[in-house]
């Protein structure tokens, strides 16, 4: 055995799966400190350019001020910088990898401007999985309830972590193994200058109502673009959503001294958060990721946002779901393409559905999701 091939970190255990078994169901009396308990102007604009989004209805209170809301109000997945747990933080197994892999969203509400939010979970699953990135894997599945102060339910969502053996993905991983044996990814300014094209060309709706009569089965939505991934970028996103683990000082030794098993030793032999695998290459290739990569909230994000641009202020999205298939390391371009599955009135609403898929700039599929939006009928 080889100086890296050996154990670096703790194992998935019967034991630790028994004992988390035992929490199933049982609302969580006690969660961690959100990063925003408050919707306020400020919280939401930090989350909308987290994401590349500068939609005016969430970032412009002047413009918002001519809409039905009369003022500024959140992007639908701004709640994900309310609740630590939807986020993917995760209780039991100590020190085991957690991998956020994906969500499914209900809105009932608008969260309006300085709206105050609380939330209430619970674990709602465990389901064992084998798979090619690092053998057997537990999805941890988790439900929460979001709230305004009047008590009104304002959304909901399962989400769930992946929890892998850090070791095994290392080593025996046969996901990433095409991705680790690749030159880093350098582009030229006549590659970057055609892919900045989209975003040249991105269209907000906003203003303009798009009305469910004139949707057609199987119609295109724009595709939008995210990348070139960067460091800069994934820490840009931390700074609106707050990361689950990033303390400074006597706060990160507070977090650590109460979960000694969060803290892994970096170069220095300083206990840090394992979420450093978002921006430091190295820890993230001993997890066995292809190098620094997104966040997986921050890929969900980026599906809604297609979905807001589509829409306009007179739209409403319902529900939308996400599934992560692959990490997307520095140098990826992300490419999200839609379209109409089936538009369909239900109690009263004029829905649409909508299919989504991201892929990178070698066609390899990213993530992929659905969603359902309410548009106003002539």
């Amino acid at each position: 055995m080889n100086a890296e091939s050996k154990t670096l970190f703790p194992k998935i255990t019967e034991k630790g799966l028994e004992d988390l078994r035992k929490r199933i169901g049982v609302k969580i009396e006690k969660t961690v400190e959100p990063w925003c308990y408050e919707a306020t102007r400020d919280n939401i604009r930090h989350y909308a350019h987290g994401i590349g989004d500068d939609n005016p209805l969430w970032c412009d209170p002047e413009y918002a001020k001519t809409t039905k809301y009369g003022d500024v109000i959140a992007l639908p997945s701004f709640l994900f910088a309310t609740s630590r747990i939807v986020s993917g933080y995760v209780g039991g197994m100590p020190g085991v990898h957690a991998m956020w892999s994906g969500a499914d969203w209900t809105w009932h509400k608008p969260v309006m401007r300085n709206d105050e939010i609380r939330t209430e979970a619970w674990l709602k699953d465990l389901v064992e999985h084998e798979t090619r990135f690092a053998g057997k894997s537990i999805q941890q599945i988790y439900h929460v309830n979001f709230y305004n102060q009047k008590d009104e339910l304002l959304a909901e969502a399962d989400s769930w972590c992946f929890r892998t053996d850090r070791d095994i993905a290392r080593e025996q991983g046969t996901k990433y193994t095409e991705v680790k044996a690749r030159e880093p990814k350098v582009y030229t300014d006549e590659e970057l200058v055609d892919f900045y094209r989209h975003y040249a060309k991105e269209e907000i709706r906003g203003s303009e109502t798009r009305y469910w009569d004139d949707v057609s089965d199987g119609e295109d939505l724009q595709t939008i673009v995210k990348g070139p991934m960067t460091v800069t970028g994934f820490i840009a996103y931390a700074q609106g959503w707050g990361g689950l683990y990033i303390r400074a000082n006597k706060l990160n030794w507070q977090q650590i001294h109460a979960h000694p098993g969060l803290g892994i030793k970096n170069a220095q032999g300083i206990p840090d958060c394992p979420e450093r695998v978002h921006w430091e290459e190295e820890f993230a290739l001993k997890v066995g990721a292809p190098g620094a990569y997104d966040y997986g909230p921050e890929r969900c994000s980026w599906l809604t946002h297609q979905l807001t641009n589509w829409m306009g202020d007179d739209g409403f999205l319902r529900k939308a779901s996400c599934q992560v298939r692959r990490h997307n390391p520095a140098g990826d371009l992300l490419f999200i393409k839609s379209h109409v599955v089936k538009k369909y009135e239900e109690n009263g609403q004029y829905l649409v559905e909508i299919a989504q898929e991201a892929t990178n700039q070698d066609g390899e599929l990213s993530a992929f999701g659905t969603g359902i939006v309410e548009l106003p009928k002539r």
